[in-house]
């Protein structure tokens, strides 16, 4: 079994690079702007987890710079994953307060609708 997630996984991360959307083209200050907007969000995924390319590809498609996080090959941030959204589950957004708050937010469909409502009306 082991080895079968590991030839599909190789799969999605080869149909994934060959068929990687493009970003939107912005000019540099609404960029820069939307690029402050987003600099509070963080992507916990796995590489090869179908849902997290899901959501990287959105993520491209729109040109959102977020930093993402392996929550499988980094201890840190698979602990961080832990203790702030309660479980080991990808792909999850990170989405921190002016307060030093953080919500974490799971689901790919979930997170998608959150970025859009959030960071795409506007651009």
């Amino acid at each position: 079994m082991t080895m079968i997630r590991w030839i599909l996984g190789r799969l999605i991360l080869l149909v994934d690079a060959l068929t990687a959307p493009r970003g939107i083209t912005r000019p540099p200050e609404a960029q820069a702007d939307l690029d402050r907007q987003t600099a509070h969000l963080s992507l916990y995924q796995f590489k090869a987890c179908p849902f997290c390319v899901k959501v990287r590809r959105f993520l491209k498609r729109h040109t959102l710079n977020i930093e993402t996080r392996d929550a499988k090959g980094d201890p840190q941030h698979r602990e961080a994953l832990l203790a702030g959204g309660g479980e080991i589950k990808v792909p999850c957004l990170r989405i921190k307060d002016g307060q030093g708050g953080s919500q974490w937010l799971y689901e790919s469909d979930a997170i998608i609708a959150w970025l859009e409502r959030h960071h795409l009306q506007q651009s």
